[in-house]
């Protein structure tokens, strides 16, 4: 009855005929269409099929209000839909948030909302951090948290609360979600400008220093050639090699590739990680080395043209089986590297995949290669982000060359 199409979104009044009452009436829904995706709006009347097929045409007082009704109910969808358009932000997310359908008023409802969206998006990881933060925040408030409530003394009162028993780099991830809910608040009009509480002068999020590790040349080639009779050993030091060479690949894009990501003896892939949150795409190219052709050839697939190259996924996984997967098979790699260099007398901390990525930055920079070649092969949009991230392995370069200078 009512329709309206702008940028791809479409929004219609019907009849919602999955559902029936006891009367035998359906109720009337403004349906919002984006992307195949759809979602429904209540418009609180419902309707037998016959009334709603001839409402247009109908003239008494008592339908002409109810066309009246739902027109209304449709303008609201309408406006919000609109400007959402018009700012080139529209999700269904957003536009839940405008309607009031998702957040009920509440902090807590809106991050039930997002990870509604994350798992629709199968973005299973930041899908949990979520929960977690959900879970948090009831801990310390209730399950009751208007937007109103979080102010700068709320967040620092929150702050510490966490602080019994988490550090301020789990804190400060879980305030960072916050600040996203707040962010998409202030957007929508669930907030004013004034009310937002984070900032400068107002609620400053505390970064703690992250465990980050880079081996030198010595101690990855002793990790290379490191043997104790076991094949799960030898596995998963393979694993962290390949990693490692082919440009610190993160665990979930490794189990990812398939041999058509191999084009004349490189690897084509983008980052899970960027791939969702960059506006530019970038696609890393790595050199397949004979040491990574050894490593496929010993614990590969055998080759098939859109075939995985490791035997880890078979296609036909949920994104939360896959990132089950992912998950253990990082451990498994972990755990072993760990023992690995206690062997040495290295210590385990920041121990882990990231090592092998943070290693393949700092061996380049050392051995002076050009940092914008750097940041290309580790899919960083600006060298800014690249000289940001090898200064803090670079400052313990520095302190370690610093004692040199009273080794006397």
């Amino acid at each position: 009855m009512f329709v309206f199409s702008k940028d791809g979104i479409t929004v219609a009044s019907m009849l919602d005929t999955r559902k029936i009452n006891t009367q035998g009436k359906y109720p009337v829904k403004i349906r919002v269409n984006y992307k195949r995706v759809r979602e429904y709006f209540p418009t609180g009347k419902e309707l037998f099929k016959e009334e709603w097929e001839t409402l247009p045409e109908q003239r008494n007082r008592h339908y002409k209000d109810l066309r009246e009704d739902i027109q209304n109910s449709f303008d609201l969808v309408k406006m919000n839909v609109e400007m959402l358009a018009e700012k080139g932000e529209f999700s269904f997310y957003l536009l839940n948030t405008r309607m009031g359908k998702s957040t009920g008023g509440t902090l807590n409802n809106a991050i039930r909302s997002k990870i509604k969206m994350l798992e629709e998006e199968e973005r299973i990881g930041t899908m949990l951090i979520y929960e977690e933060t959900l879970r948090l925040i009831t801990a310390f408030a209730g399950d009751n948290i208007s937007f109103d409530m979080v102010t700068i003394a709320w967040l620092k009162k929150c702050e510490a609360f966490w602080f019994k028993t988490m550090n301020y780099t789990s804190i400060g991830m879980h305030m960072r979600n916050l600040r996203a809910m707040m962010n998409e608040a202030k957007k929508s009009g669930v907030i004013k400008e004034s009310q937002y509480p984070f900032g400068k002068d107002r609620y400053e999020i505390k970064t703690g220093e992250s465990r980050k590790k880079a081996l030198t040349l010595k101690q990855i080639g002793d990790i290379c050639r490191f043997e104790d009779g076991l094949e799960a050993t030898e596995k998963y030091r393979d694993l962290w090699m390949f990693i490692y060479l082919c440009n610190g690949i993160n665990v979930a894009d490794l189990l990812k590739l398939k041999y058509s990501n191999i084009v004349d003896d490189e690897i084509y892939f983008i980052r899970q990680k960027t791939e969702r949150t960059s506006k530019t795409i970038k696609e890393i190219r790595a050199a397949v080395t004979p040491e990574m052709k050894t490593i496929i050839e010993r614990w590969g697939n055998p080759y098939t043209t859109d075939g995985y190259i490791f035997p880890f996924l078979n296609g036909n996984e949920t994104a939360r089986q896959r990132k089950v997967i992912t998950q253990d098979i990082t451990r498994r790699i972990n755990k072993r590297v760990k023992r690995i260099v206690k062997t040495f007398g290295i210590g385990t901390a920041g121990i882990s995949t990231y090592a092998a990525r943070h290693s393949f930055a700092t061996v380049l920079k050392r051995s002076g290669a050009n940092i914008s070649y750097i940041s290309e092969s580790l899919g960083h949009n600006d060298l800014k982000t690249t000289e940001h991230y090898l200064a803090s392995f670079e400052q313990d370069e520095r302190r370690k060359n610093s004692m040199l200078l009273t080794n006397f």
